[in-house]
């Protein structure tokens, strides 16, 4: 081990804890999608499949970042963390915010305009200035998204005032 790869072993904790992180999550969703009841009326693809593949999908990356971060860690050069960006309180804040709005919104008022507030809120923390254009694409997108899922799927995801006016009692 050269002092280069040494000094990149001193800096792997986050990294390491990241990569941890990952990998807990992979096997948390992967034990979470084997207790899914299953009716016996599926045939061999039903309600597991895409969990099953995300939980893969987030194991595989959990181990591929474990094995960078013993190896040394992906940030390779202590010079390139201090050229980082500083953190943006602003722009974390309305990703936070962007977020709560889902969660408070989406049972009174229904998945269209939850969604279009998040949509909103997160186009701001990515620095977009065009609030109506960012406030009409995310009301067309969420609305047609609503409305693939209950007439497509049959799956209500969170009918409400919008939802109802457009297409009618979704029970």
């Amino acid at each position: 081990m050269n002092a280069s790869t040494a000094r990149r072993g001193l800096h792997s904790g986050p990294d390491l804890a990241a990569a941890l992180f990952v990998l807990g999550v992979g096997l948390l969703s992967l034990w979470q999608t084997v207790i899914i009841p299953t009716s016996p009326i599926y045939a061999q693809v039903g309600p597991k499949v895409v969990p099953y593949l995300v939980s893969a999908c987030l194991v595989g990356l959990g181990i591929g970042l474990t094995t960078v971060a013993i190896r040394g860690g992906w940030s390779q050069d202590i010079e390139e963390l201090q050229d980082a960006a500083p953190l943006n309180p602003r722009a974390l804040g309305l990703l936070l915010a962007g977020l709560l709005a889902n969660l408070v919104l989406i049972e009174p008022l229904g998945f269209t305009i939850a969604a279009t507030a998040q949509f909103v809120l997160v186009a701001a923390a990515f620095g977009s200035r065009a609030f109506l254009r960012n406030l009409v694409i995310a009301f067309i997108v969420a609305l047609s998204a609503y409305g693939l899922f209950v007439k497509g799927l049959g799956v209500n995801i969170g009918a409400g005032v919008v939802e109802t006016l457009v297409f009618g009692d979704p029970g």
